[in-house]
């Protein structure tokens, strides 16, 4: 197994790895050939890092994807986990976990403190995995639930 960082060559591989992603789940998506241009303009900008596991045969196999922004609470800039991803075949071989490690020492190399998450509520094994490695649900404790909000940057919408 090789888990390293993405290049803008791999933006197709990618592209292609969120689409199945996506409709794995049922989720609304754009075709592979838009999310593989997309991959391939956001790759450069060093604010984003992803990664790729490929098979020793060189058959990607899962992937990640990190935004950066900066942050006034502390110097560093805050990591948050867009995507991750790992071939329904191949979960529970620790890939995924190998992808996040990768993620998470390439944004801590950058300064970046502190990585967050956004997880479906119902989705269990997911919460389970990332609470398996030392991530905390904030919103557990409290009277009220996040919910989050999308809107359009232009009034008429």
């Amino acid at each position: 197994m090789t888990v390293r960082r993405a290049a803008v060559a791999d933006a197709e591989v990618l592209g292609r790895l969120l689409w199945d992603f996506n409709t794995e789940f049922d989720a609304e998506t754009d075709d592979a050939s838009v999310l593989a241009a997309r991959f391939a303009r956001l790759l450069p900008l060093p604010e984003i890092v992803a990664v790729l596991a490929e098979d020793p045969s060189g058959r990607p196999v899962g992937f990640a994807l990190v935004s950066l922004r900066p942050a006034i609470w502390f110097d560093g800039p805050v990591s948050q986990l867009e995507e991750l991803y790992v071939v329904p075949a191949l979960r529970s071989r620790g890939i995924g976990t190998e992808v996040l490690d990768l993620c998470r020492s390439l944004v801590r190399e950058v300064g970046s403190p502190e990585m967050h998450i956004n997880v479906d509520e119902v989705d269990a094994d997911t919460r389970r995995f990332y609470e398996r490695h030392g991530f905390v649900n904030v919103e557990e404790d409290t009277d009220y639930r996040m919910l989050c909000y999308i809107g359009p940057t232009s009034p008429e919408g």
